[in-house]
C-alpha cells in the first residue's frame, strides 16, 4: 500500500473536526498535524495525489500535550521551534571575559605552524601566516557564535521569564546586547579572512611577515574596539543565572500586598527564604525563593515586591515584577494587609489595591493575613480618609472576611497560619495534577 492511500484510508477513519481546531493524523511514528477541516472527505483516488502534496508533514516530540511543530494544510508556515519551559536561565552558557578571550586567541594563533614539507621559504613563511591568521580569527568568532546559539531568543522563553528580562535590562536591551556581539563576530570573520588572503598572496618571506603582523594588530583592534560587547552579554548572563528558579510543577505559595506590610517576616517564618527584613518600604528588591517541607514534599514560596495604590502604566520595575508572577505562574496567593498604620500605606488605599489584584486573580486558591496584630488599635475617625465608604470602614476595624490576625513578635496565630497554608498548598498540588489550573497559567 502507498503512502499517499495509507493517508486517505486514515482521513476517511476520522471525523475531522469543526474549523480551525487541530487534527492530528498519526502513520508510521509519523504525525500530520491539520489545522482546517477539509470541505469533504469524498476524495477520488486519481485526484488524491495533487491533495497530498497540500499536506506539510512533520515528526516532532509531544511537551506539555502541545506540538513542537505546527504545519497548517496548503500553506507555507514554517516549523515552530520548541518554546522553553521555565528554567532557560540556568542554561546558559559560561561566557568568558573579553581579556580572557583575547589573550587564549593570541597564544593559541601563535602557536600554529606552517605546513610540513614546503621546502620553498616565502611558501612556507606565507603558509604559516594565512593559517595564524585564520586560526585567530575562528578563535575570537567561534566563541561568539556559540554565545548567540546558546543564548534562547526571547520570544521562545516562558512568559515570566519575557517579563524578567524586559524588567531587568528594559525594553529591547537584550536583543541589543546579542545583536552587538554577533556585529563583532561578522566583522572579526570579514578582517580576518581579508588578511589571511592578503598573507597568502605574498611574493616574500619579508612581505608574508609582514602582512602577518598587519594582520594580527587589525584582528586585535577589532576585537579591543567592540570587547564591550561581549563584557556586557557576560554580565547578562550573570544577572539571569542568578534569577530564583521556579518549577511550574511545584506547588508555590506567593506572598502579596502593600510595602512594608511584613511579607519577608512571614517568609522567614514559613519557608527556608531569608529575606532582608526593615521596617521601610520596598526592602523586598526582586522575587525571593523559599521552600517549605511538608510530609517529606517540598513546596515553593515567593516574596515579591510590594504594591502600591496607582494604575499599572504608573507603576515601577520592582511592581511589574510583582503583577508578572501572578499573570505568567500558576501560585496560589497569601495575601498580607497590615492594619496598624504602621507601614506607611493607609488601610484605605490598602482596601483599593487589595480589591484590585483580587478582582484580577480571585480564581487563585488565596489566603488573607492581616500581620502585627499586636500592634493592632481601634481605628478611630481620623484614620478614616475621604475614600472612605462602608466597604473600607468594615475592612479597617476587621480586616477581609476570613483573614487569619498574626504577630510574628508574639507568634499568635502563626501556628493556624502555617495549618492553613499546608493545606491551601495541598489543594495548589491537587490542582497541577488533576490540571485544573486555567490555560493561561499553564501556557503563559
Amino acid at each position: 500500500m502507498t503512502s499517499g492511500s495509507r493517508i486517505l484510508r486514515l482521513i476517511q477513519q476520522w471525523l475531522i473536526p469543526s474549523s480551525g481546531k487541530l487534527f492530528l493524523l498519526r502513520s508510521r511514528g509519523k504525525e500530520y498535524q491539520l489545522s482546517r477541516a477539509l470541505p469533504t472527505l469524498h476524495v477520488k483516488a486519481g485526484s488524491f495525489k495533487c491533495f497530498q502534496r497540500s499536506i506539510h508533514s512533520t515528526t516532532g516530540e509531544v511537551v506539555d500535550n502541545d506540538y513542537a511543530f505546527v504545519h497548517h494544510i496548503g500553506s507555507k508556515v514554517k516549523p515552530l521551534e520548541k518554546l522553553e519551559t521555565i528554567g532557560a536561565f540556568q542554561k546558559l552558557p559560561m561566557v568568558m571575559p573579553s581579556a580572557d578571550i583575547l589573550s587564549s586567541a593570541l597564544r593559541k594563533a601563535r602557536n600554529i605552524a606552517a605546513t610540513k614539507g614546503i621546502a620553498n621559504i616565502a611558501k612556507r613563511e606565507r603558509n604559516k601566516g594565512a593559517k595564524q591568521l585564520d586560526a585567530l580569527m575562528k578563535e575570537l568568532a567561534v566563541p561568539l557564535r556559540v554565545y548567540i546559539e546558546s543564548f534562547p531568543k526571547k520570544w521562545s522563553l516562558h512568559p515570566y521569564e519575557r517579563s524578567l528580562i524586559q524588567l531587568t535590562f528594559g525594553d529591547g536591551s537584550y536583543e541589543e546586547v546579542l545583536k552587538r556581539v554577533d556585529d563583532l563576530r561578522k566583522k572579526l570573520l570579514s578582517v580576518g579572512k581579508q588578511h589571511a588572503s592578503f598573507c597568502a598572496q605574498s611574493l616574500s618571506k619579508r612581505e608574508a611577515e609582514e602582512r602577518l603582523k598587519e594582520g594580527l594588530k587589525k584582528l586585535e583592534e577589532v576585537f579591543e574596539l567592540e570587547k564591550i560587547a561581549v563584557d556586557n552579554l557576560l554580565n547578562v548572563a550573570k544577572t539571569l543565572r542568578a534569577m530564583p528558579v521556579v518549577d511550574l510543577q511545584t506547588p508555590t505559595l506567593c506572598l502579596v500586598g502593600a510595602p512594608n506590610v511584613g511579607k519577608s517576616s512571614l517568609v522567614r517564618i514559613l519557608s527556608t527564604g531569608k529575606p532582608e527584613v526593615c521596617n521601610y518600604p520596598f526592602t523586598t528588591r526582586g522575587i525571593l525563593m523559599g521552600h517549605i517541607a511538608l510530609n517529606y514534599e517540598n513546596y515553593q514560596v515567593t516574596d515579591t515586591p510590594g504594591l502600591l495604590r496607582r494604575h499599572d502604566d504608573d507603576r515601577n520595575n520592582l511592581e511589574l515584577l510583582t503583577l508578572a508572577v501572578l499573570e505568567h505562574l500558576p501560585t496560589a496567593i497569601l495575601y498580607v494587609h497590615d492594619l496598624t498604620g504602621e507601614c506607611g500605606i493607609s488601610s484605605a488605599d490598602q482596601f483599593i489595591i487589595y480589591k484590585d489584584i483580587k478582582g484580577r486573580f480571585g480564581d487563585r486558591l488565596w489566603l488573607d493575613v492581616v500581620s502585627k496584630s499586636d500592634l493592632r488599635q481601634e481605628p478611630t475617625d481620623g484614620i478614616l480618609n475621604d475614600y472612605v465608604d462602608d466597604d473600607i470602614g468594615r475592612y479597617q476595624k476587621f480586616g477581609p472576611d476570613g483573614a487569619i490576625w498574626v504577630s510574628v513578635q508574639t507568634e499568635a496565630g502563626i501556628s493556624e497560619l502555617k495549618s492553613r497554608v499546608k493545606a491551601l498548598l495541598t489543594s495548589q498540588k491537587a490542582r497541577i495534577r488533576k490540571g485544573n489550573c486555567s490555560h493561561a497559567e499553564l501556557e503563559g
